[in-house]
Order: structure tokens, then sequence, then C-alpha cells
């Protein structure tokens, strides 16, 4: 999974393109990283959608060890008791808005012996947002949902993607109950995504 997207656009922006209130997030664009804040798009009331900035990566469990105790960035199970509850009610989901992931490749340059990041984006929307979750405990917190990996994604990294909504199911992650939520649990179409190496 991704440890680093950009947002480059600005709160009126993400909030034009959502059709949400951009509130009093001072988001100008740049990137984010787990233990930044960034911006998120919840449901708000009678039908409304708001931005407001939280933390990228959820505190852990009580009781998990020191050593493993590293916020948790991802959810990728859904059937986890940990996050099932927050799943289950819309008014804890969210749409994570951004305009590229980032992704390193399993194999270092045969040339050079460097890393090698890869950018991944949609050709055809360039702001676009992955399903998100919220929660509440010593901070305001996010994380993104993870899918299998597409052809595209998997020929860098296996691992698996962020899990991207097209635009006709931000009202469906949001609203709908958990069942029909559920059934958008699935890579993005290949063909639809563009992705551009660049060495470390």
């Amino acid at each position: 999974m991704t440890h680093l997207y950009r947002l480059d656009a600005t709160a009126a922006q993400i909030a034009q393109r959502f059709g949400a209130e951009a509130g009093e997030d001072p988001w100008g664009g740049g990137y984010s990283a787990p233990g930044r804040f960034a911006p998120v798009i919840v449901g708000g009331a009678k039908g409304g959608r708001l931005i407001v900035p939280r933390l990228w990566g959820v505190p852990p469990p009580a009781g998990v060890a020191a050593a493993d105790a590293r916020p948790i960035t991802s959810v990728r199970n859904t059937a986890s008791p940990f996050w099932i509850g927050n799943l289950r009610h819309t008014s804890y989901r969210c749409l994570v808005p951004a305009t590229a992931f980032q992704l390193w490749a399993r194999e270092k340059d045969p040339a050079t012996g460097r890393a090698v990041a890869h950018w991944f984006s949609l050709a055809a929307a360039p702001l676009f947002a992955f399903a998100g979750v919220w929660r509440d405990s010593e901070v305001p917190s996010f994380a993104i949902l993870a899918c299998e990996a597409n052809r595209l994604v998997a020929s860098v990294n296996p691992a698996g993607m962020p899990l991207i909504l097209h635009a006709e199911d931000h009202e469906r992650w949001l609203r709908a109950d958990w069942r029909s939520a559920q059934a958008l649990v699935a890579p993005f179409p290949s063909q639809l995504m563009q992705a551009a190496p660049s060495a470390r």
C-alpha cells in the first residue's frame, strides 16, 4: 500500500470538484504522508458534504506491543473487529481526495541499483478520491481502504493498492448501507490509470 500521495488542489478546488463545503481547511495543495494532516470529505447533514482536516494514520488498538504501535494507514481487512463498526456506519466513511499516489517498485533499477518510485494517477480524472474511514481517539484520524492490485499496479508492486472510487460511486460510499458499499472494494481498472517512474 502507498505511504505517500499528492493532492495538488486547493480546498476551494476540492470543494468544487466534490460538491462539498470547504469548511475551515487551509489546504493549499501538496503531499500527504502518515502523520500529516490532509483534507477528507465527510457526509454532512441533509445530504451535504464537508471538507475536514484529519491526520493520516489511526492509532492502533489498546494493548498492541510498543514495537508494533505505529499508526494504521490502510484498511486491508474490512471484517476486522477494529474497523467493522465504523465501516457499517455511514457517518464514519469518508472520501480522501488525491491527484496521484506513490508505490515503490519491488525490484531496484538494474542499471543504477537505486529504488524506483512510481506515481499513479487517473488519465481522465486529475482529481479523484480514495475510499476512507475515520475514527476519533487521541486525534481526529483516518485510514485509506486497500484492495488487490490491478494489473498496472501489480507490475510495479503486487502487494495491493488504495481503493479508488469511480466518481459515480462517491455518494454510495458515503451514504449506502454496508452491504452495498462493501461491493465497491475492488481494484480500479488498469486501462483508466497511468504510471510514471521516478528514480530515488
